[in-house]
């Protein structure tokens, strides 16, 4: 397998076999290992990040879940193959920014990435589309455990696995979702969940992390702290405030339609004629107009199994996989045009909204 092949191939995210359900787009576990007797990379020579680099890889390639995987050197990519993998949460921000002794390991089915000589010498993830949090757990606790037999840890008794970044000590562990929550944005209450879920010791961030706007109303919602509790109780507690984010963004779409129905129907009505007759649409703006089509499979104007098309857009019509389509790269002005004009292919055909139709939508 190629980078190219990789790409051209449905990701976790992008696969419209996948199981899609509302509210909660991706389900994504994290860790953060080092090992023992090596300096973290912030800290490392050249010659110590190719050795770490080389040691983690071979390791990575020999556990079950990464058979016949893909590994890659961060330095050998262009620019638009790091965009893309940033795109689709492959990679993070900061290990595409990475000059060398950097890499990724990257599974058939691209649910597993672990990412070599980020912050850390290794940060591990699992992807899943929906919200599995259990599964997502288990499976990343079987690649871990097949890794820690062959890799020696950084691991105290009282801190637990050792990290580059405090925040991240003790289990080293990030559990977090990826929630489409348009209800709390039109309604103003975002701020306010935002706050309640801070208190619960868990933080709100963007579509793409840390520093990320929350385009089209997706947000990630993570523990923010790892040290002192388990893995199972962080899940635990995650799965429990995700639980409740979900009650209050059903409990929004009900009060938005009793309040005025018309009002919602128009938006998701007119965000369907722009993206049938649009002819420049920035990225912000698709994923607006998207979030919106979206909401209203979940109300019922559109057939529940449009929403995985939408899923697919929602990363198609990023600036990366835009150009990529395209075969080429292009100026932003450039790629608005061919944004609009690849939406408007794809909703030339798109089932026509039935607003006689109305339910509570799915869990």
């Amino acid at each position: 397998m190629t980078i190219s092949s990789l790409i051209d191939t449905p990701s976790e995210l992008t696969d419209a076999a996948s199981s899609k359900t509302a509210i909660v787009l991706m389900t994504r576990v994290r860790l953060a290992r080092n090992l023992t007797g090596n300096s973290f990379p912030g800290w490392a020579k050249p010659a110590q990040r190719e050795e770490v680099l080389a040691i983690c890889r071979e390791a990575v390639a020999a556990s079950a879940p990464m058979k016949r995987s893909l590994s890659i050197n961060i330095d050998e990519l262009t620019d638009l193959e790091k965009q893309i993998l940033v795109e689709r949460h492959l990679i993070s921000r900061e290990l595409s920014g990475a000059k060398s002794g950097a890499g990724v390991v990257i599974s058939r089915d691209q649910a597993f990435s672990v990412m070599i000589n980020e912050e850390d010498h290794l940060r591990i993830q699992v992807l899943r589309s929906g919200f599995q949090l259990k599964k997502t757990w288990t499976a990343i606790n079987e690649l871990d455990s097949a890794l820690e037999d062959r890799l020696d840890y950084a691991f105290s008794p009282t801190l637990g696995y050792l990290t580059a970044c405090p925040t991240n000590l003790g289990t080293g562990m990030r559990a977090s979702a990826m929630m489409h929550l348009p209800a709390l944005v039109i309604a103003s209450q975002m701020e306010k969940v935002v706050r309640a879920v801070n208190q619960l010791g868990m933080v709100v961030r963007g579509l793409f992390g840390e520093g990320s706007d929350a385009s089209g109303s997706i947000f990630q919602i993570s523990n923010q702290t790892t040290l002192g509790e388990s893995e199972e109780g962080i899940i635990k507690r995650l799965g429990s405030v995700l639980n409740s984010i979900i009650e209050h963004e059903l409990n929004a779409r009900q009060k938005l339609l009793e309040a005025d129905a018309n009002k919602i129907f128009d938006k998701i009505g007119r965000a369907f004629g722009i993206l049938q007759n649009g002819h420049v649409l920035s990225s912000s703006e698709a994923m607006n107009l998207l979030s919106l089509i979206r909401l209203g499979v979940d109300l019922g104007v559109f057939p529940d199994a449009n929403r995985c098309v939408i899923d697919r857009l929602l990363i198609e019509a990023q600036p990366g996989h835009l150009q990529h389509a395209q075969r080429g790269e292009f100026e932003p002005g450039q790629r608005d045009l061919l944004r609009a004009m690849r939406l408007r292919g794809e909703f030339a055909n798109f089932t026509k909204p039935n607003f006689t139709l109305s339910s509570d939508g799915p869990n």
